[in-house]
């Protein structure tokens, strides 16, 4: 008790009347966020892309065939190979694992954050700034979320961070190794998810430009080193690309991948709301996507007032390139949440600057209204914790379940503490986001995940060390945790062709496809995590949603 009474202690304190934070906290909040990513390490994965990305990475790190890319048992032209090459490699390195899979999309995580306080560096030169736009980018919701249900967002929002702060640093410094490094991070973020990620960085870096028209500090004749380490970064994902799909495959990643999914071609279109993205980010950017929007609403209005006019001390990298790319996203006919994680940097950075600039110019009655909205938020959501800890989770993890109630403890001392409305506005906000990101990592997903009939019966194999020999699934069937826990591609097969002997994995809603005689050798309960409801959730109706996954045998 003596140490956390110190721990505390030292929080409360604020070396400088001028910062927002002070180093200790600083450090505390840091410790606190490492400590939410690393307990995320550990959560089962989820279906269905988390599950089925790390499988086809499975697959790859099992073959050794890094060149040719797989979706069960078809080839699998969609996104580019880079994050699949790193879990694939985190695997040969580590294990097949959960554990290794996310290792690679956290490292990229902690680069972003990194390159946030540097682009904050050098667009305020404030380290108070700088350190809370990093904060700011770690306590997003959507990336807090993207470290465990690891995708290709991940990696993808490293490299748009790491390119962004060396473009913006060649046009500071006119430095060759800045252009380079600008150049091959752009690569890299292309060969993670393809045009998106040249969209996110060339919009913003021409919305620097165009407000500070710096333009010949960047089209001089040392582009060209950025333009031939990117043409050099990309060679791998075109030769993959060419080796597995000829030229059809170089012509899509270069273009028809970004255009079919504007197009919703390929793909069902699933929101035609315009608005999407916008109402998207208010969850996505929790605990500061009210300050977020406030600031951008106010800062818009200034730059029409002002016709555009140059102000010194005001950038138009982080509001530009928000605004130009939810443009052109919004447009796009197949849209999903995580496409904004690219932005998170940019926007952490603008959200800090704003803080700041009601910080520096004392407006308490906007932080009291933000202030009064987030204790609401708070309040809520620890209403929310606690009914799910009774109803759903219990104490799943107890040491972490103590950790959580330390922070939950300290989140309570901050709202009652005489204070700096900002300061407190802003620290609690950081600390909520620990606390309850703790308990859904600890407590929450460890528990839900356990309602995939894929991980269970994968656990059922384990435990008793069945045999995958003559195991198959019916075609079209995406159980991946199943492979990827039995740590192999479960062979797709039409029921039809099913002979005695063999064995199949069914949900309970398709036994009627089976003709063949058959027994039952083991069920487990199933239930679609991703889309949770209130029945679900409630212990007493909970049975009415979950659905049956069936290991059948096959008799004649």
């Amino acid at each position: 008790m003596q140490i956390f009474a110190k721990i505390l202690k030292n929080l409360i304190f604020i070396m400088n009347p001028n910062q927002l934070l002070s180093r200790n906290q600083i450090f505390f909040l840091f410790v606190g966020f490492v400590l939410v990513y690393l307990v995320g390490l550990f959560i089962p994965l989820m279906e269905n892309d988390s599950a089925q990305h790390a499988t086809m990475a499975m697959r790859m790190a099992n073959s050794g065939n890094f060149l040719e890319i797989y979706k069960g048992d078809n080839p699998y032209l969609d996104k580019p190979h880079l994050h699949f090459w790193l879990a694939a490699l985190s695997m040969k390195i580590f294990g097949i694992s959960h554990i290794a899979y996310r290792i690679p999309a956290i490292l990229c995580l902690f680069l972003a954050a990194f390159s946030v306080k540097k682009i904050a560096d050098l667009l305020y030169k404030n380290e108070n700034l700088s350190y809370t736009a990093s904060l700011i980018f770690l306590a997003s919701q959507t990336i807090i979320l993207s470290a465990h249900d690891v995708r290709t967002d991940a990696v993808l929002t490293g490299f748009i961070a790491l390119s962004i702060w060396q473009f913006l640093a060649f046009i500071k410094t006119q430095k060759i190794l800045n252009v380079v490094l600008a150049g091959l991070f752009t690569a890299l973020a292309f060969s993670s998810k393809g045009l998106m990620a040249i969209v996110i960085i060339g919009f913003s870096v021409f919305s620097y430009l165009l407000y500070s028209r710096e333009w010949l500090k960047f089209f001089n004749v040392k582009i060209i080193f950025a333009a031939l380490s990117f043409g050099g970064g990309i060679l791998p994902i075109l030769y993959a690309y060419y080796h597995q799909f000829g030229n059809e495959g170089v012509e899509f990643i270069l273009f028809n991948q970004s255009v079919n999914r504007l197009q919703a071609k390929g793909f069902e279109q699933n929101s035609p709301d315009y608005s999407f993205f916008f109402h998207t980010l208010l969850w996505a950017f929790l605990p500061f996507s009210i300050a977020f929007y406030t600031g951008v609403f106010e800062r818009t209005k200034n730059l029409i007032k002002e016709r555009f006019q140059k102000v010194e001390g005001v950038e138009f990298l982080t509001l530009g390139g928000f605004w130009l790319v939810m443009l052109v996203f919004s447009f796009s006919k197949f849209k999903l949440p995580h496409y904004l994680n690219g932005l998170i940097p940019i926007l952490s950075v603008f959200t800090a600057s704003y803080i700041f600039e009601i910080f520096e110019k004392n407006q308490w009655k906007k932080a009291r209204v933000f202030w009064v909205i987030q204790l609401v938020v708070i309040s809520v959501s620890l209403v929310g914790v606690l009914m799910l800890t009774y109803y759903f989770t219990g104490i799943h993890e107890v040491v972490l379940f103590v950790v959580g109630l330390f922070f939950v403890g300290t989140l309570l001392l901050y709202i009652f503490k005489k204070e700096n409305m900002v300061r407190r506005w802003v620290l609690v906000s950081l600390l909520f986001a620990i606390t309850i990101n703790i308990f859904l990592n600890s407590q929450f997903y460890p528990v839900l995940t356990q309602y995939q009939g894929g991980l269970k019966m994968a656990q059922y194999f384990e435990k008793n060390q069945l045999s995958t020999q003559n195991l198959f699934m019916p075609k079209d069937y995406e159980i991946w945790s199943f492979d990827f826990y039995t740590q192999q591609n479960t062979p797709r097969k039409e029921v039809s062709l099913l002979k005695k002997g063999d064995r199949v994995l069914v949900y309970e809603n398709d036994l009627q496809n089976i003709t063949q005689p058959y027994k039952i050798l083991h069920q487990e309960t199933h239930f679609k995590i991703t889309k949770l409801s209130l029945k679900f959730l409630n212990p007493k109706t909970r049975n009415e949603k979950l659905k049956k996954l069936y290991l059948l045998e096959i008799l004649n």
